[in-house]
């Protein structure tokens, strides 16, 4: 009986020791802003660092994009198609860096954040890094697309063969 129970006590422990060593992962990221412009790319890391006892193992890293303006609609697979990430086990005092790329498809104001959680999280709450706040500058642009001189060009075009037109049937007129 009181190897079953020791046998028990040990296993119960393990399992403590597996579930501190997720729960005690911390996640920092290498810059808390970034101001960028309307498509354009831009990058940031993330470090997940295991301070437990153990090897964490089965770690997802999520990355996830929210708007900081209302009426903002941001969907998250437009900014990176790479956004989860299933980590390597990282060693007790270990860490394991992930570098995130991104393209800015909206103007405004942004937190991009990672998430760590364990692949078995059912129940459990994931471990979250800092923000990092991303500035987007709309871009206005008079020439958007090319189009301008296009858009002058034509009429100015059609003007100067409108009048080359009436200069000639004055001319034709009074020859007659």
């Amino acid at each position: 009986m009181r190897r079953g129970l020791a046998a028990l006590a040990v296993a119960a422990l393990a399992l403590t020791w597996a579930g501190a060593a997720n729960a005690s992962v911390s996640v920092t990221v290498d810059r808390i802003g970034v101001a960028t412009g309307l498509g354009k790319r831009f990058a940031f890391r993330s470090t997940v660092v295991n301070s437990g006892p153990g090897e964490a193992r089965g770690l997802v890293a999520h990355l996830n994009v929210a708007s900081l303006r209302p009426g903002v609609y941001v969907d998250p697979e437009d900014w990176s198609t790479s956004r989860t990430r299933y980590l390597d086990p990282i060693p007790a005092g270990g860490t394991a860096t992930v570098r995130w790329s991104l393209q800015a498809v909206n103007a405004g104001s942004f937190a991009v954040y990672v998430a760590v959680l364990p692949a078995d999280a059912a129940g459990r709450p994931p471990t979250v890094g800092r923000t990092v706040r991303v500035t987007v500058a709309e871009r206005r642009t008079l020439d958007a697309g090319g189009i301008l001189p296009l858009a002058l060009g034509v009429p100015a075009v059609l003007g100067l063969a409108a009048g080359g037109l009436a200069l000639r049937r004055r001319r034709f007129v009074s020859a007659a």
